[in-house]
């Protein structure tokens, strides 16, 4: 599903925010004051992220790689990695089916550096956005018989293609589906094995991982089964090192929470990205003018190489992004790296003019009572950017929205949410107007007829209200963590602060008010009058 993968700015809203600090129970932030020997001001930034219990604290501020779960507990993962065995063994050819977003390129891209490492015969196929749609389609059953594929594996799709995986297996072709997308509400499609957290009945420890982390978790399960066991054989331990690069940005840039697992696979992938010996990788870094060492940070990621990568997908074909990825020759990665530069220029030009027609029709949509989701689809809007614009109308409007591109008689839109309101479930009730769509509670997508989004708008607002009247969108309210006094302000706090890194969704960077000797502190009601300035991790960068 088209990931969000740019700057996530405050929205801009017609009222004026207040400024509130966030609640911190004195008791929990103390303990963890002893616990771990940190200061108050961290200590309160743990428990306003809802981390109240030492061991959990431990675990944030010192993440290991030991804290990854077995990839053996994902649901289906034995029955995959032995399929996946027994095709390397007969020489069986693998399709690696991704899709064309952050997630499933980068996705795709770490399986067939694994199948390259291990001398599996394998060949890969991201759809067309345009010609094609997200996920399965004709498009699969015939890539798959062009290369003589026995087996398909998917990346970040695949959970819902009930219908194509069952003409994949008439065939005599068997699909292992890896995804992060919620299941459907009906069939799971005849597939070998679907390996996704989030499965009905999973007792994988964390649901969050993003598809790229699940074709890891994939990678990291085949490693083990052919070492034999759980202990990973030297040259492979060395492969997984390297695909944790590849789950950074996925992890980054599908904004999924920087928590858990996914904090351990952000902090140790950004290590590797900014230390990788990749062709690929390191011409991408070059034309993204980011350094390497310590200082690559998870913004970097989401801001510059994100972007580029889905540059080459929105406006057309994601086959560049995978190429440069899997580029061997410098000389090459550099002139695909450059080719995304110029596609990435090419998307802010069209994002920024559809931006203007898009805030135009949603004026049209302005009564948030009436219209708490919205809506807006217009002729030749270009499909590739539509998420990027949604996101946008997020920010200005302060509610979710979903944008279609109309081409003809029919569209194609993304979808984003605001205020955690499950956007995948206001889509469920326009249902019946839409030829099929699917994604998560942040982010979903849809095809859908021309002559259908007036009835799509009507029946999505319908559901959107109804969810809403039992639990409404929160206060646009700018929460700031705690009120520091200038004296607090030291190279030694920055340092404390630096130790949350990784930040991003569900661990946000740290935002204060610094307040001026003798100043009163802000109530948590209290607007900005006080002339305070905003204070942050990223003074010490």
């Amino acid at each position: 599903m088209p990931s969000l993968c740019g700057r996530r700015m405050p929205p801009t809203t017609l009222a004026r925010p207040h400024w509130r600090l966030r609640r911190a129970d004195p008791r929990h932030v103390n303990e963890l004051v002893r616990a771990h020997g940190v200061s108050e001001i961290v200590g309160r930034l743990l428990v306003t992220r809802g981390i109240i219990e030492p061991d959990r604290a431990h675990a944030h501020l010192e993440p290991r790689l030991t804290a990854l779960h077995d990839p053996a507990l994902l649901p289906d993962m034995s029955a995959a990695t032995r399929r996946i065995a027994r095709a390397i063994a007969d020489g069986e050819t693998i399709l690696v089916h991704g899709d064309y977003d952050v997630d499933g390129v980068t996705g795709t891209t770490l399986l067939m550096r694994l199948f390259e490492k291990l001398g599996a015969r394998a060949r890969w196929h991201i759809p067309n956005r345009f010609t094609d749609g997200y996920s399965f389609g004709t498009h699969s059953v015939a890539r798959a018989q062009e290369v003589g594929a026995r087996l398909v594996i998917s990346v970040d799709n695949g959970t819902s293609a009930v219908e194509t995986i069952a003409e994949l297996a008439r065939q005599g072709i068997d699909t292992i589906v890896t995804d992060h997308h919620e299941p459907p509400q009906g069939a799971l499609p005849p597939a070998v094995a679907i390996v996704n957290p989030k499965l009905t009945g999973s007792t994988y420890p964390f649901r969050e991982l993003c598809g790229g982390a699940v074709a890891f978790k994939l990678a990291w399960g085949v490693c083990q089964e052919l070492s034999g066991g759980g202990r990973v054989r030297e040259e492979l331990r060395e492969y997984l090192v390297e695909a944790m690069a590849y789950v950074a940005i996925a992890t980054v840039c599908d904004v999924v929470p920087l928590v858990d697992e996914n904090r351990v696979l952000a902090r140790f992938g950004l290590r590797s990205l900014a230390n990788t010996s990749n062709p690929g990788l390191r011409a991408l870094l070059s034309v993204a003018k980011i350094g390497g060492g310590a200082k690559l940070e998870a913004d970097d990621v989401a801001y510059k190489v994100g972007p580029r990568i889905n540059a080459s997908g929105r406006l057309g074909s994601a086959q560049k992004a995978v190429e440069l990825l899997l580029a061997s020759d410098g000389a090459r990665a550099g002139q695909l790296a450059a080719e995304l530069d110029q596609l990435n220029e090419e998307r802010k030009r069209i994002e920024a003019e559809l931006v203007v027609l898009a805030r135009a029709q949603a004026e049209v949509y302005a009564d948030r009572d009436a219209h708490p989701v919205l809506v807006l689809a217009g002729q030749g809007w270009h499909q590739g950017v539509v998420g990027i614009v949604a996101a946008r109308m997020v920010q200005r409007f302060d509610r979710p929205a979903l944008v279609i591109g109309l081409d003809g008689d029919k569209g194609r839109g993304s979808a984003r949410s605001a205020h955690g309101f499950d956007i995948l479930d206001a889509l469920h009730g326009g249902a019946p107007h839409m030829i099929k769509y699917g994604g998560h509670a942040q982010a979903a997508g849809c095809e859908v007829r021309a002559c259908d989004v007036d009835a799509l708008r009507e029946a999505v607002c319908a559901r959107a209200k109804e969810k809403l009247a039992l639990e409404p969108f929160a206060a646009s309210d700018v929460w700031i963590d705690s009120d520091v006094s200038l004296n607090q302000m030291s190279d030694g706090l920055m340092r404390e602060i630096d130790r949350l890194r990784p930040f991003g969704e569900k661990n946000e960077r740290p935002s204060g008010l610094v307040i001026p000797p003798h100043s009163i502190a802000v109530s948590e009601t209290s607007s900005a009058a006080i002339g305070a300035i905003t204070a942050s991790a990223a003074s010490s960068s």
